[in-house]
This record gives structure tokens, sequence and C-alpha cells, in this order.
């Protein structure tokens, strides 16, 4: 096992203090993040952000690899002898929503936006790839990832099945993500499940339609999935352990057209998510019981079609007592959030922690006006003030491992 060493000599790593060469940058990162921003692209659509971020990697001497899960980018810098090789991944892919900031820098194509901060994530890899490769002191392989379509499309998966780490291995990968809530530069840590995994369930109940005025004719499929929605409120509070996180969201209820009409159809659309394997399968086992119940009581037939999505992101306990570490040195206790509370959400990055080693972690958006607007929301925005500070902490974290 390869140790990790953080305790910093005299002066190393001051508290708070930028690498001159990145806070002289700044405004270069605002200008960039903006720019992207502006010019958002949906998953495995990003063709203009990754050339953008290819030809900035290659300007920087890095050796570019494109193609992986079709927009992906992959840059890689070697430096020295040394053995160690460190993966730090951004995400490059926006959201179908019409923004509604009326910011200046505001998305210009309708209906796409970058709700989630990826802007953002991508600026700051960026940034620390300048820095790194022009200032920066390691002994390594440095491979930096530029990840498409994360919004539930699965790049991070399909990265993989393309070749990713068999391509550029890595002895730990690591990710961020910008937190809404969060003091702004603040970062969050947590060993173990971090983020929940994430099903998707379609549920289409079927009756006979009819007329309302004569509903003793119909077989009503309203009645029946109401009684399912009411039922399936009982799983979480009564057949999961009270100290366990379990989610089931009903998003959405279709049926019908009018007043007077029985409908033939119902669907129903649910959110699933866990923090454990365990509670992950035994809420799927629940959910179909109860469904096929409750159809059954009702004189109608259900079909359930359950789609698995994003796994728990889980950290390795060692991988992320280092990243915290090098949060720690630099910035200190007030800065660091140890062993944060989990993230409902989830995160296709749980995939390469399934394959590698490594940890996902949280740097805070602001919890006032501006900074507490929540992901994947019209008046989102990704707060500039954390560009500098997460393109230092990659830095740090890379300069670090790769010693």
């Amino acid at each position: 096992m390869l140790a990790y060493q953080t305790n910093q000599s005299e002066g190393d790593m001051e508290n708070g203090v930028i690498p001159p060469g990145l806070g002289a940058s700044e405004q270069e990162m605002i200008d960039l993040r903006r720019q992207l921003h502006a010019q958002p692209e949906l998953g495995f659509e990003e063709f203009a952000t990754s050339d953008l971020v290819a030809r900035r990697l290659q300007e920087w001497g890095y050796e570019v690899h494109r193609g992986l899960g079709k927009t992906g980018v992959v840059g890689q810098l070697k430096r020295g002898d040394g053995k160690r090789r460190i993966g730090i991944r951004a995400d490059m892919d926006a959201l179908p929503i019409h923004e509604l900031t009326n910011l200046p820098y505001a998305s210009q194509t309708p209906g796409k936006m970058h709700a989630c901060g990826h802007d953002g994530h991508t600026t700051m890899l960026l940034a620390a790839a300048r820095y790194l490769a022009q200032e920066g002191s390691f002994n390594g392989t440095l491979n930096l990832i530029f990840q498409p379509a994360e919004e539930g499309l699965g790049g991070a998966k399909k990265m993989l099945e393309d070749g990713l780490f068999d391509l550029f291995p890595c002895d730990a990968v690591f990710g961020m993500h910008n937190l809404p809530g969060l003091d702004t530069g603040k970062f969050g840590f947590r060993p173990g499940p971090i983020q929940a995994s994430s099903d998707t369930v379609i549920i289409t109940v079927k009756g006979r339609g009819g007329h309302g005025a004569v509903p003793q004719k119909a077989v009503d499929p309203i009645v029946a999935a109401s009684h399912i929605v009411v039922a399936l409120q009982t799983i979480v509070s009564r057949t999961v352990a009270p100290l366990e996180m379990a989610i089931i969201t009903v998003g959405a209820f279709h049926a019908g057209d009018a007043p007077n009409v029985i409908p033939e159809t119902v669907e129903l659309r649910l959110s699933v998510r866990a923090l454990k394997a365990e509670v992950r399968a035994f809420l799927r086992e629940r959910i179909t019981e109860v469904v096929y119940a409750q159809a059954a009581v009702h004189r109608t037939s259900a079909t359930i079609d359950y789609r698995t999505g994003n796994p728990m992101v889980v950290n390795d306990a060692e991988m992320t007592r280092f990243a915290q570490q090098v949060a720690l040195d630099w910035l200190g206790a007030d800065r660091v959030v140890v062993d944060m509370d989990p993230v409902t959400g989830s995160e296709d990055f749980a995939y390469f922690l399934e394959q590698c080693r490594g940890s996902y972690l949280f740097i805070g958006n602001g919890d006032g006006e501006g900074g507490c607007m929540s992901h994947h929301n019209p008046h989102y925005d990704f707060n500039d003030e954390c560009l500098t500070t997460g393109a230092a902490f990659w830095v740090k974290l890379a300069e670090k491992f790769l010693v």
C-alpha cells in the first residue's frame, strides 16, 4: 500500500494562500466559466466544449485523447520518473432547462442551461491543468478526465466501457462538485457512502375505461393508482429502519383527459434512492410487492419497469482522509467539513469508484442570496468566487499525491 504524507514543511502551504500563478489568472477563469455558461451543451453533445478543452490542453503540453464516451477528453501529463498515477475528473454537460437568471452571460440556447455548475467544474480543472503544466511540481502521471453526459445519461459508465482505466490507469481518482448551502469555498469530505443510488420506476396500472357517470361498469385505474401512491409511502416509514436513508418519490401521475371519462391506464413515475446496497435491494422488493397487491385489490393489473440507475458513491476511506488532510493543511479546520452528511442526489462518478479507489468531495457554492439556489433550478448560477479555490485545491492535491 502506498503511503501518503500530507504534513507540510514550514511555509509550504500557508493557510489559504493561492499559488500566485492561479491568482493572477482569476479573471481569465471567470471569463472562461461565463463563456461556457453562455454556450451550454447537453450530454454526448458537448462538441464545442470538448474542442475547447482539448485545444487548451494541447497548448499546455498535455497528450490529449478524445472519443472516450463519445465527447469525453483525457489530458495526460507525465513528469519525472514517478510511478504514481492520479485521475481528476470534471463533468462538462448542461441540462434541458430554460434559464431564467437574466444574467448578461445567460444561456444563448433556449431550453439548455448549466444549472448544476459543470461549467465551473470544467473551468476549475482547466485552470489547474495550466498551472500544473507551467509551474507545477510533481513526479508521476497526471490524468485529467473531462467527462460528458453526467446528467442521467451515464457518461462515466460509457467512458469506462470505452477503456478509460485500461488506457489511463490510475492509483486513485478524485471528483468535486459544488454544493449550494455550504459556505463559499468551504470543502466537505466523507469516507464511505456520500451520495445515494438513483433508480427510476415506471408503473403502468391497467383497468377498464368507461363513462364517469356509470363507474360500476368500469374498472378505475385512477383509484387503484391512488392507493398505490399512498401505500408506497408506508415502505420507508414502516419497513425501513429509521436510521437508514431511503427515499421513494412519486414524481409523476399521468391519467385521463376528461372529467367524465374513466381512463384505461394510469402511469406513475418514481425516483428511488438509498445509501446502502441492501436497502436499495429491499426497496425494489417492497415496491414490487406493494404495487402488485394494491393493483389486485382494486381489480386492476400492473406492470413495473424498474430502471436501475447510478449506484451509491462510495468513497475510499484512505483516499478521503488524504484529500481531507490536504485541505486541512492548506485552509485550516474552519474551512473544512469533516465527515459531512451524505447528499441524497446521485452522481455517476460512482462507476469510477467501483473500478478505482478514490474520493468525491464538495466545494461550497455559498449559503447566502444567489449561492443557495439549488441545482437543476432555472435561477441557479455557479459562484465564481469558488473558481480559484477549487483550482488551487486540485493543484495541491495532485502535487501531494505525485511526490
